[in-house]
């Protein structure tokens, strides 16, 4: 999907198949926020990009292992499911949208 789109109060991102089990990808919301898009065992979870404490992209520098997270500059670790902080550095939870999937496209709570 090459722009957003808002459908029934959400905004559509991309196609569920373009986020495979385990990894993370990156999309864009309208008002330019980047957001990271998680597959666990299928389901979908996405949280803002940055991470809290060093605002390194999770998407780009991060590992997903499981629910958690981990971000590439300091290893600071993130529940992806709640957001909730799990390990050092990192103490500030990162903000969650809820994931809804409309006939096979990833889309938003804003």
């Amino acid at each position: 999907m090459s722009e957003s789109q808002t459908i029934t109060g959400t905004v559509a991102l991309c196609s569920a198949a373009d986020v495979s089990d385990g990894s993370i990808q990156s999309a864009v919301l309208p008002d330019g926020t980047r957001v990271a898009l998680y597959n666990v065992g299928g389901r979908i979870y996405a949280t803002v990009d940055l991470c809290t404490h060093g605002e390194a992209s999770l998407s780009e520098e991060g590992t997903l292992e499981g629910t958690v997270v981990e971000c590439g500059w300091h290893f600071g670790r993130f529940d992806v499911t709640t957001g909730a902080a799990c390990g050092a550095p990192c103490t500030t939870p990162l903000r969650t949208y809820p994931v809804a999937l409309i006939e096979g496209i990833v889309h938003v709570t804003v």
